[in-house]
């Protein structure tokens, strides 16, 4: 497995369990933990969870004894790529009727473990360390669109009292606009909702008589986010694609429906 560290990211492999963590939010390890989990942990997807149950709760098992998380306090929703942002009251627990058609979770409580899984989509942490609140969002493609990273800002303002000026966010291993590969239609949909944005849209080859382009999601959330009033300086990019790295991220650009699903996980201690 290729070392996937770099100026914001740290790899680490301990006792056969491999993930990265983030600098910057490293600087804060005395309340956050969170990490972004690698090949060959899987956490399977809202369809094949009950499937894959044993090898997941074991892999959750794992993890949360590396990073000291108590495992009975994973939340994890059931995501639909839409903007539904949910702040979480004491309710923990794994697909629970409440978490339906949620690809956000933020939270002030200690001790929640917020897990989100991604095979491409991006990963959005979240950290306000004046109010003491964190978010994580999954930010696929169609979530980027629906401008869920917004929505997520908004909601830890009207919740906490944020000030966006305060919040550090990571974006973490997503797929690329190298590999972010699309034809009008999804093409179409960005203009429409990000058209003031320079760059974000390359043009790519014509293969079987469509038209293909390439889209930078990344830069479409920075652009979102410093909107909101995030510094500049404090949105970090792992700067890590999914696509090029598949020997050590599960990527469903790369497996299709066979892909596993890589977790990000964090938490107030």
């Amino acid at each position: 497995m290729s070392d996937l560290s770099n100026e914001s990211v740290v790899q680490i492999e301990k006792n056969g369990i491999k993930y990265i963590q983030f600098k910057k939010l490293l600087e804060y390890e005395d309340v956050l933990t969170h990490c972004f989990t690698l090949k060959p942990l899987d956490f399977g997807d809202n369809s094949n969870y009950e499937e894959k149950k044993d090898i997941v709760d074991k892999n959750y098992k794992a993890i949360c004894n590396e990073l000291n998380m108590d495992y009975k306090n994973i939340v994890r929703p059931y995501q639909t790529h839409t903007n539904n942002v949910k702040e979480l009251g004491e309710n923990v627990g794994i697909f629970l009727e409440e978490h339906t058609d949620i690809d956000g979770l933020i939270t002030n409580k200690r001790n929640k473990v917020l897990s989100l899984t991604y095979a491409d989509c991006t990963p959005i942490y979240l950290f306000d360390p004046i109010k003491m609140a964190i978010g994580n969002i999954h930010s696929g493609w169609q979530g980027t669109v629906k401008k869920i990273a917004k929505k997520a800002i908004e909601k830890m303002i009207q919740v906490y009292n944020s000030n966006p000026k305060d919040i550090i966010c990571v974006i973490g291993p997503t797929i690329r606009n190298c590999h972010f590969e699309v034809e009008d239609d999804v093409k179409d949909m960005f203009l429409k909702e990000f058209g003031d944005i320079e760059n974000i849209i390359t043009k790519g080859e014509i293969k079987q008589n469509k038209q293909k382009y390439y889209i930078d999601t990344v830069k479409i959330n920075k652009n979102m986010l410093m909107k909101m009033g995030l510094r500049e300086e404090n949105i970090i990019d792992s700067k890590i694609c999914t696509v090029c790295n598949s020997a050590s991220i599960h990527s469903y650009r790369t497996d299709g429906k066979s892909a596993g699903r890589n977790t990000a996980l964090i938490m107030l201690k």
